[in-house]
C-alpha cells in the first residue's frame, strides 16, 4: 500500500513516516520547508520527498495523510478533494494502523513533551521492554523519532508504546488536538500554559481539549501530574477517572538536587530514598521531566533504581541543548528549540546554573512560533532572557509586532537583527573567549547554525 503524507517535513508527520515504512508501507511525501534534522532522517530511511506540486502525485498513491499544516486553498488538498480520493489525518492513522494492541504511554503539555518522552522511551529501552516511540526530535538513544515496538527481551506479550501528545490541532477537517486519538493507559501532564494562539482563544480553551484526554484514560489507567500546578488541578477538577500520581515538592515522588545545576539528584518515593540520577543534563526543567518519566515508568513495573540508572545514561535529544561546536578560544555553540517565555527562561538558568555568574552567555533568539509571531507573549519575551549576559533577537518578516517596543524593558543588554548574516557579523566580530552562544528556534532559522558553525572558525 502506497502513502502518501502531505507536511511530511513536520515533526510528528516525519515521525509517523518512518512508522508506516517501517510496518511496511510505501512512503512518499511532500513539503514546502524541508531542512534538518527531519529531512536528513527522510531521506536516510529511503522516504523520497517532494515540493508541493501536483507532478508528485503521478505514482497515485492509495492513501493520502494529511498534515494540520494545510489547509483549503493547498493545490494538493484540493487536488484530493477534488478527484474524491482517500485521505485520513495523521493521527487517525496511527491510532488505526500502529497503536492497537499496545499499552500507550502519552506525555502531554505545554513544556517539555519531547524531552520527557525521549526519557520515557529510553528508560523501558534500558528496562528491556523495547517500546515503539513517536517523539516530535530525535533520541540521541535511538537516532530515530520513531520506531515500532519489539518484542521485549523479558518474555512479556505487552508491547508498549510511548508518544509526544501534542494538543495542536488534528488537520483542517478534524479540528480536535491530536492526543484524543491516542487513548493513553499511562499519561504524563507535565505543565499548562496559554499557548498556539493561532487555535486557541484562551487557557481555558486548551484545558477544555485536556480534559477531554483525561476522559479517554481507562479508571485502570494512571495520570501523573506535578504538585502545586493550579492550570492542571482546575482540568482535573472538572471530572477524573482514574488513578492520579504527583510528583514534586509534597507528592509521591520527590527529587531533591545534590548540585547546583540539577545534573544530581535523589529520588525518594513515598518517604524513602529510591535511587540516585548523576547525568550530562541540566536544568531543574529537566530534573522536573525525569522525574515525570521515572514516576511513568515504575507504574508499568520498572524498578525506581532502575530508571535512575538508565538517566545516568541518557544521551538528549537534538536541538535541545544540543552542543553543535567548541571552538580552540573556549566558546562553545550550542542549539535549542525552546519557543515559549518559560522554555527560553528555563534553559538559560539551567545553563547559568551551570556555568556560573561571571560567565558570557549570549542568548540568540527567534520568535518563530504562530503565538510568539502575533505578540501574545509580549511583557514577557524580553524578561525570558535575564539569565543571559546578552539577548541578540532576529525579527522575520512574517512578526506582525513591534518587537523593539518590547525589548526596550529588557534586562541585559539586547540586540535586535532583521537580516541573517548581519547577525552572524555581529556575532563574529564581539565574540568573547570561552562564551557561550545559544541559539533558540523551532525553525531553521533562516540557515543560522550551518553559517555560524563555518563563520566562528575551525571547531574542535
Amino acid at each position: 500500500m502506497h502513502v502518501h503524507i502531505l507536511g511530511i517535513c513536520g515533526t510528528f508527520m516525519g515521525s509517523l513516516a518512518l512508522l508506516a515504512r517501517q510496518a511496511g508501507y510505501q512512503v512518499t511525501g511532500c513539503d514546502e520547508s524541508i531542512y534538518p534534522p527531519m529531512s536528513t532522517q527522510l531521506e536516510e530511511q529511503g522516504i523520497r520527498i517532494f515540493p508541493y506540486d501536483l507532478q508528485a502525485l503521478a505514482a497515485k498513491p492509495d492513501l493520502f495523510v494529511i498534515g494540520n499544516a494545510l489547509s483549503r486553498g493547498n493545490p494538493l488538498v484540493e487536488h484530493v478533494l477534488n478527484q474524491a480520493l482517500p485521505y485520513t489525518s495523521g493521527p487517525q492513522f496511527l491510532a488505526e494502523s500502529v497503536l492497537p494492541g499496545h499499552q500507550i504511554l502519552a506525555v502531554a503539555g505545554t513544556h517539555g513533551k519531547t524531552s520527557t518522552s525521549s526519557m520515557l522511551a529510553w528508560i523501558l529501552e534500558y528496562a528491556g521492554l523495547q517500546p515503539g516511540f513517536l517523539i516530535g526530535g530525535i533520541p540521541k538513544n535511538f537516532g530515530l523519532s520513531a520506531r515500532l515496538a519489539k518484542k521485549t527481551t523479558q518474555g512479556q506479550n505487552q508491547k508498549f508504546f510511548v508518544i509526544e501528545a501534542d494538543e495542536y490541532d488534528t488537520a483542517f477537517f478534524d479540528k480536535r488536538s491530536k492526543f484524543i486519538h491516542y487513548r493513553p493507559q499511562t499519561l504524563i501532564l507535565n505543565n499548562l500554559e496559554f499557548d498556539h494562539a493561532d487555535i486557541f482563544a484562551s487557557l481555558a480553551d486548551i484545558q477544555r481539549q485536556f480534559h477531554h484526554l483525561i476522559r479517554t484514560v481507562p479508571s485502570a489507567g494512571h495520570i501523573i501530574v506535578p504538585t502545586a500546578t493550579p492550570q492542571i488541578e482546575e482540568v482535573l477538577d472538572q471530572g477524573c477517572w482514574s488513578t492520579v500520581c504527583r510528583y514534586g515538592p509534597g507528592g509521591q515522588a520527590e527529587a531533591e538536587d545534590s548540585s547546583n545545576d540539577s545534573s544530581c539528584f535523589t529520588i525518594s518515593h513515598k518517604g524513602t530514598i529510591a535511587g540516585r540520577v548523576h547525568w550530562d543534563w541540566i536544568g531543574q526543567h529537566n530534573r522536573d521531566n525525569a522525574l515525570a518519566a521515572i514516576v511513568a515508568a515504575h507504574q508499568i513495573g520498572v524498578p525506581l533504581t532502575t530508571a535512575c540508572q538508565a538517566l545516568g545514561n541518557f544521551q538528549g535529544v537534538k536541538r535541545r541543548m544540543e552542543l553543535l561546536a567548541s571552538y580552540p578560544d573556549g566558546v562553545k555553540l550550542y542549539d535549542d528549540f525552546a519557543h515559549h517565555p518559560t522554555a527560553i527562561a528555563a534553559t538559560l538558568r539551567g545553563l547559568r546554573a551551570r556555568i556560573g555568574d561571571k560567565n558570557f552567555i549570549r542568548a540568540v533568539i527567534e520568535p518563530r512560533s504562530n503565538t510568539m509571531k502575533m505578540g501574545v507573549h509580549a511583557g514577557k519575551l524580553a524578561p525570558s532572557a535575564a539569565s543571559a549576559s546578552e539577548a541578540v533577537w532576529f525579527q522575520g518578516p512574517d512578526v506582525s509586532w513591534k518587537l523593539a517596543h518590547e525589548l526596550e524593558a529588557s534586562p541585559v543588554p539586547t540586540r535586535l537583527e532583521t537580516d541573517i548574516d548581519a547577525l552572524v557579523r555581529h556575532i563574529v566580530q564581539t565574540r568573547r573567549p570561552n562564551e557561550h552562544i545559544v541559539l533558540m528556534s523551532n525553525g531553521d532559522f533562516g540557515g543560522l547554525r550551518h553559517k555560524l558553525v563555518q563563520a566562528l572558525g575551525t571547531p574542535l
